[in-house]
């Protein structure tokens, strides 16, 4: 495989983007692993680490700000990191791209660059949450503040797509996020979209609540980008507040220190659970391209997971999987429209 990781990407670059990109080519030495950005910061960083030989600096003389306006600096900078990376995928010299950068950016070079899955009215940015069992599929996640019916219908069948062929799960449960459980529950868009799905030959299972989401009942979760993001941040607070207030509490007297340290390995895989690093990056899905964007806090191991999620991707040859997929199950009458 031949992945791409963008060196200029995660808030502390690019310390954390050549340490991982160094640590994933020495766990997978049979793949290629392209390190796109400034070689004059990336090369004494790669240099230092003795990298092997299936690590490739790719030079890009730009950087994609988070403060850049995706719309104007993907004519105005067209020599950036992540430009230069998706232009590889485009160009058949790479299989996947990953960054931690900008995710409207990497959105608005992914369209640009790679296009849409024909058919596609709007990529969506798909997470994966931590739930009881396993982790459930939630899109989308902030690639699209306003959406359709239509959209929503488009994630689901993407993001089963996804939970069948990477996660290996046999017809997966859908389910559409609202403030309720029963039919007819929530805003225009939820109340739409209801019959696109129960007539869609998907295994819809209803309305779904944010506490049955963490249940686990589902395995696909579809929302429009701005409930997504909300959902996504307001859940990524509370884990945060919970982890503080328990450590203060379990530290607070030499009884609790005790009890603490009997129950370490408890809060060791709990704290696997939680921990956004272990899922990576989220992919980009609908794009014509595979495109995975990471948390901007993302460190070295975040990152290699990241690379990890892209390789198995690749590996079930996903990007095909969704545009047979798309072109089997949807049937509008203008497909490409939006």
């Amino acid at each position: 495989m031949r992945l791409v990781l963008d060196a200029m990407g995660s808030d502390a670059h690019p310390e954390p983007e050549v340490h991982a990109v160094v640590e994933a080519a020495r766990r997978w030495p049979e793949d290629t692993f392209y390190l796109v950005g400034q070689e004059s910061r990336l090369r004494p960083l790669l240099e230092a680490l003795q990298p092997p030989d299936n690590v490739v600096l790719v030079h890009a003389p730009e950087v994609f700000a988070m403060t850049d306006k995706p719309g104007e600096t993907v004519r105005r900078k067209p020599n950036t990191s992540m430009a230069v990376g998706m232009r590889m995928v485009k160009e058949g010299r790479a299989d996947a791209f990953v960054t931690a950068g900008n995710t409207g950016g990497a959105l608005a070079n992914a369209l640009f660059i790679l296009g849409r899955i024909r058919g596609v009215r709007r990529p969506g940015l798909m997470g994966a949450f931590p739930t009881r069992g396993a982790r459930t599929l939630v899109m989308d996640i902030g690639a699209n503040a306003e959406c359709k019916p239509e959209y929503l219908l488009q994630f689901a069948i993407m993001a089963s797509i996804y939970a069948e062929q990477v996660l290996g799960r046999a017809r997966p449960r859908v389910g559409l996020l609202s403030n309720g459980e029963e039919a007819g529950k929530g805003n225009d868009l939820v109340k739409a979209t209801y019959p696109l799905l129960e007539t869609s030959g998907l295994n819809f299972i209803g309305n779904v609540e944010p506490k049955e989401v963490f249940a686990g009942v589902a395995d696909v979760v579809v929302t429009d980008g701005f409930t997504g993001n909300v959902f996504l941040k307001t859940s990524e607070a509370v884990v945060g507040l919970l982890v503080d207030v328990l450590k203060d509490a379990l530290m607070a007297s030499a009884r609790t220190k005790v009890g603490a340290l009997l129950a370490k390995p408890a809060f060791g895989r709990l704290k696997t659970m939680l921990d956004p690093s272990e899922a990576g990056a989220a992919p980009l899905l609908g794009i014509n391209g595979l495109v995975f964007v990471g948390h901007g806090r993302s460190d070295a191991r975040a990152l290699v997971a990241a690379l990890r999620t892209a390789r198995e991707a690749v590996q079930v040859r996903l990007l095909e999987q969704l545009a047979a997929g798309i072109a089997a199950r949807l049937r509008s009458p203008n497909p490409t429209q939006g």
